[in-house]
């Protein structure tokens, strides 16, 4: 984990970029698989990482549909 990361948790999910939610995503991810946290950090972690999932959903959906109506509207330009 680089220094200039932000703290697991400290934005709300659903102000972050993708970037930074996916970023974050995989922070929590290495958290977790490292073992090193208890039961009540782990269940923590899994709540902030299934937000952070459905905040890259999110964002992925924005994009795929701007590509689909930027398609749209060069089909009809065409």
């Amino acid at each position: 984990m680089s220094e200039t990361a932000a703290p697991i948790g400290q934005t709300p999910a659903d102000e972050l970029g993708y970037e930074a939610a996916r970023d974050e995503l995989v922070r929590v991810v290495q958290a977790l698989e490292s073992g090193d946290v208890t039961l009540e950090q782990s269940l923590a972690l899994w709540e902030r990482g299934n937000a952070l999932a459905e905040r890259c959903e999110q964002w992925l959906q924005g994009a795929r549909a701007r590509l689909d109506a930027a398609r749209g509207t060069e089909a009809d330009a065409s």
